[in-house]
This record gives structure tokens, C-alpha cells and sequence, in this order.
């Protein structure tokens, strides 16, 4: 069979038009999870039971559970219990985010616990309460080591945001998806699909690699 280099031509532009939509699913998703995460990495480590416990709960479950049955459970299990629809680009970035967040959380952890425990002393020493030293002292150090596993989770979103295809959003997967059904040109078609998921996902390693350089981030 030959191979349609035609069909890679007309296709590849409204698959870039799709791959960025699928950057501005994982961005949204990335930013979500990177606020939730850093709650949730800070109460993992809290003094305070309850808050340990909590934040220990939402981390097994939603790191437990496939990413899949979180989409479905907001997309269709929301509705089931509200009667109101959700948009599919909310169900999308929130079960993306929502997942997100437990695996920052661990990374947050990591990062401050990897942090010598004389650095809380000695801001503590100095009359800062366990908040301020955490956001004056602990946490601009952790930051820094914590960046290369950071760019890991953004390519990782990056690859799984093509399951909320399942829910009809048109990313860079979905868009494939129908260019195929339109078409029939299977193996060309995926094979577009996975040289842009390849340049996205090698292009941010490159940023990442700039940036741990660029703050001597040491592994």
C-alpha cells in the first residue's frame, strides 16, 4: 500500500491546530495541579494531624485510581448526581488537574523534606512562624530541586491529556481520531499524531534542561 503523503500534507496543519489545544489543556491542567499540589505537599508534612490525613487520602485515591474512570467520574458521574451537564474543556482540565495535584503534592513533599530540617530550625530561631519560614526559607530552596520532576509531570499530562478524547474534546488525539474516520489514512494519520506528541514532549525536555542549567538545579 502507498504511502499518501498527500493526506500528510492537508492533515498536518489542523493537527497542529489540535496540538495546541492539547498544550492548552495540559498548561491549564499543569497550573491546577502546581496550586492544589502545593496545599496538598505542605499539609502531607503539616503538624497538624487532620490536615496529614486529608492530604494523605486525596494522594492514594486520585494516585490509586486510572485518570480514565476520573474523567468519566466528573464528566458523566457529575451530571448523575446534579442533572447539569458539564462542559467537556471543564471535565478535561479538572479531572486532568485534580490528578495532577496528588502527584505534585508528592513531588512538593519530596522537595521539602529533602531540605536539611536546621533551615526550619533557624527560621524559627530567628521568630518566623512555621508559615513564614516555610515560604521564606524551605520553600525557594525546594523549588529548585524539585523542577526536573516538575517538567516530568508536564510531559507526562501532556501525553495523558489524549485520553479525554473518550469525552468527545477535540485535542491533538481526538482530531486524529477524525481525520481517520474522514479519511481511512490510519497509519499516516497516527504517524503525524506521534511525530507532534515526539517534537511537544522533546521540546519541553529541552526547557526543562535550560532551566535546571540555568539555576544549577543538581540532581
Amino acid at each position: 500500500m502507498e504511502f499518501r503523503w498527500d493526506l500528510v500534507v492537508s492533515s498536518f496543519p489542523l493537527l497542529l491546530e489540535a496540538a495546541l489545544t492539547t498544550i492548552g489543556i495540559t498548561a491549564a491542567s499543569v497550573t491546577i495541579g502546581l496550586i492544589i499540589g502545593i496545599f496538598a505537599g505542605m499539609a502531607r508534612i503539616c503538624p497538624i494531624a487532620p490536615f496529614r490525613w486529608l492530604s494523605a487520602a486525596y494522594i492514594d485515591f486520585i494516585r490509586g485510581v486510572p485518570l480514565l474512570v476520573q474523567i468519566f467520574l466528573i464528566y458523566f458521574g457529575v451530571p448523575a448526581l446534579t442533572g447539569m451537564r458539564v462542559d467537556p474543556f471543564i471535565a478535561a482540565i479538572s479531572a486532568c488537574g485534580i490528578n495532577s495535584g496528588a502527584y505534585v503534592g508528592e513531588i512538593i513533599r519530596a522537595g521539602i523534606q529533602s531540605i536539611d530540617k536546621g533551615q526550619m530550625e533557624a527560621g524559627r530561631s530567628l521568630g518566623m512562624g512555621y508559615l513564614q519560614t516555610m515560604t521564606y526559607i524551605i520553600m525557594p530552596q525546594a523549588l529548585k530541586r524539585i523542577l526536573p520532576p516538575l517538567g516530568n509531570e508536564f510531559i507526562a499530562m501532556l501525553k495523558e491529556s489524549s485520553l479525554v478524547s473518550v469525552i468527545g474534546y477535540e485535542e491533538l488525539t481526538r482530531r486524529g481520531q477524525l481525520i481517520i474516520a474522514r479519511t481511512y489514512g490510519s497509519f499516516e494519520i497516527w504517524l503525524c499524531v506521534a511525530v507532534i506528541y515526539l517534537a511537544m514532549t522533546l521540546t519541553i525536555s529541552q526547557l526543562v534542561g535550560w532551566l535546571e542549567r540555568r539555576y544549577q538545579v543538581k540532581s
